[in-house]
């Protein structure tokens, strides 16, 4: 399988939006990949998201979609720097190394 596009579910008015475009935004081009941007897509995050404690999905989101239509998430959560702030360059080296092991 091989990596075909990269899908971010996020809110314009969550704190981590930024930085999550931004690793969205980087991986596209640095791996050549499609982008799609879904504002509040609930029910996307609910079919192939993780979700909390409480079974209920959460933003923002990056999955990659490869060229066999399976949907996978690649990251979830956004890493954060020592003085606990967003760290965008750790969020997208994650999500490089998960995208090159899907299988």
């Amino acid at each position: 399988m091989k990596a075909k596009k990269l899908i971010l579910v996020t809110s314009e008015s969550h704190p981590s939006h930024k930085a999550f475009v931004k690793v969205t935004e980087d991986l596209s081009t640095q791996l050549n990949l499609e982008k799609e941007i879904k504002i509040e897509d609930y029910t996307f995050l609910t079919d192939y998201g993780e979700k909390d404690e409480f079974g209920m999905p959460f933003l923002p989101q990056l999955f990659v979609q490869t060229d066999d239509g399976k949907i996978v998430p690649v990251l979830t959560q956004m890493p954060f720097n020592q003085k606990f702030q967003p760290d965008p360059e750790k969020g997208k080296e994650e999500a490089i190394n998960k995208i090159k092991n899907i299988t």
